[in-house]
């Protein structure tokens, strides 16, 4: 998946790379059965307020249904299209498996059209297929991790990350993840081997402002730009420093380096915190 950086015939284009990726399926609308119509809601919770800063406009979209519990079981599926996403930085794999039950999967990297995968207790360890921790060899390449078993994949979902499966103790996997977090999985939780593809992904260089807006973000203005109404750090003459200790969020709490995280039932299982 090569990056190809643009000729910049405008200035526009000027600096812009994009990810060539020939395994994509041009056009491929996906099935009705899998998509539904985003509704945009623009950082706004179920109140109307904004709880998530900095989000509005983009691109209109659909989302596509993604099984990431893998819930057809013991029954194999043949790849039939490596499609793009645009919910997410991963692409997604269209799994046929039969003429009237189709899944979309996250796209593991190796993973090509015709490959045949399955999701069962136990399985082949080769990339796409799902199954039990307790089921793999130590050592095994690993993404779409579930923390609680039968919930579905909920870690290691983001395009090229893969976790390591690092020891199977009693009722426990200890598990790396891509953080650096080492932690405990009870053992009849599933994940898929493999690595999640697009690992290009992060090189991309997004080139201008507007293929930001695409996205749905919208500007950041920093506080120090602002009046003292409006932000902690606001005010003062020409360029002036935050007047203050230590950074603040514009309500006043610690910010740059204030431990937020709130302690977590699963907290005992965490072995060794990501740096």
């Amino acid at each position: 998946m090569p990056i190809t950086v643009l000729k910049p015939l405008t200035p526009g284009r000027r600096k812009i790379s994009v990810l060539k990726d020939e395994e994509i399926a041009k056009r491929a609308e996906p099935p009705k059965a899998l998509r539904v119509s985003k509704k945009q809601r623009a950082g706004r919770n179920n109140q109307g307020r904004i709880t998530v800063r900095h989000r509005g406009g983009g691109a209109k979209r659909f989302l596509r249904w993604i099984d990431f519990k893998r819930s057809i079981r013991e029954k194999e599926g043949v790849v039939e299209r490596i499609e793009y996403d645009p919910n997410r930085s991963a692409n997604i794999a269209l799994i046929k498996y039969s003429e009237s039950l189709k899944a979309y999967i996250l796209a593991p990297k190796g993973l090509k059209v015709g490959d045949k995968i399955i999701s069962a207790d136990k399985a082949r360890v080769t990339v796409g297929n799902h199954m039990m921790l307790k089921n793999m060899p130590v050592g095994t390449i690993i993404h779409n991790l579930e923390v609680a078993p039968g919930r579905g994949g909920s870690l290691i979902r983001s395009a090229g990350e893969s976790g390591v499966l690092l020891a199977l103790e009693d009722k426990y996997a200890i598990v790396k993840l891509p953080s650096g977090e080492t932690r405990r999985v009870l053992v009849e939780c599933r994940a898929t081997v493999g690595a999640v593809g697009k690992d290009e992904w992060s090189n991309i260089r997004i080139g201008k402002a507007g293929r930001v807006r695409h996205m749905g973000r919208r500007p950041t203005v920093r506080g120090k730009a602002m009046n003292p109404v409006d932000h902690p750090h606001g005010g003062g003459e020409g360029v002036s420093p935050i007047g203050l200790k230590h950074p603040k969020t514009p309500w006043g709490a610690p910010a740059l380096g204030h431990k937020t995280r709130r302690p977590k039932v699963s907290d005992r299982l965490i072995i060794k915190r990501r740096q």
